[in-house]
């Protein structure tokens, strides 16, 4: 049976966010705000290993109970969507304004060979698959978070993990997902590894859809 998952992180001034609805669920790495070029999507450093992701920048406004409904509506049925797919592992969780959001997780299994960031054929079908759930609505944004596993210096898997978001950055790009969409694309090192699962499903890519400020803009003048 298909477990849904709610978690609620404060970290900073900011809540964790993203994914639905799997018979197998991945820990993620916080996502904190306020670092590097991330600071511009509201997508800070990459911190503390296992406790969820913060992703999305605040409004500034509290959101109503009904808008935030029909945005949680919303994302419901983007993750009964991805749950769908062939090695998509999905989790409901918060974003950074306490609204339902989605994280997909995909595992090298379907993605990547050992300290590759070529996507496989297999990966290619599970992602053109995700893209149209992405066209479906160009309000969300999306966060992409490359993983990796230990096996190799710091540096190279720091850089093999940021070629692997890259990767599914561009393919989904190719296969119509609005680039103006994806807020963040980064890759995290070793020090994100999750002890509890294998070196394979370590070496992951995560994706977040969260809702935009024109979602929030939009349910809030459907709420009136």
């Amino acid at each position: 049976m298909k477990k849904i998952k709610f978690m609620a992180l404060f970290l900073s001034l900011t809540l964790i966010m993203a994914g639905c609805n799997s018979s197998n669920t991945v820990k993620g790495g916080a996502i904190g705000a306020g670092s590097g070029a991330a600071i511009g999507a509201g997508l800070g450093a990459i911190f503390g290993k296992g406790k969820g992701a913060a992703i999305g920048a605040a409004i500034g406004t509290a959101v109503g109970g009904t808008a935030g409904a029909i945005i949680g509506n919303k994302m419901d049925k983007k993750a009964a969507e991805a749950a769908k797919i062939k090695g998509a592992e999905v989790e409901k969780i918060k974003d950074a304004n306490n609204l339902d959001a989605v994280k997909v997780t995909f595992n090298s299994g379907i993605l990547f060979g050992f300290n590759s960031s070529a996507l496989s054929e297999s990966s290619k079908t599970s992602l053109r698959d995700f893209a149209n759930v992405l066209k479906e609505d160009p309000t969300l944004d999306i966060t992409i978070v490359g993983h990796t596993d230990k096996v190799g210096t710091y540096d190279a898997n720091q850089k093999v993990s940021n070629q692997r978001a890259q990767s599914v950055s561009n393919y989904l790009i190719s296969n119509g997902v609005l680039p103006a969409q994806l807020k963040a694309v980064t890759g995290v090192g070793y020090d994100q590894y999750d002890e509890s699962v294998s070196a394979e499903q370590n070496r992951r890519v995560e994706v977040f859809m969260y809702a935009s400020e024109q979602m929030i803009r939009d349910a809030e003048a459907s709420a009136q």
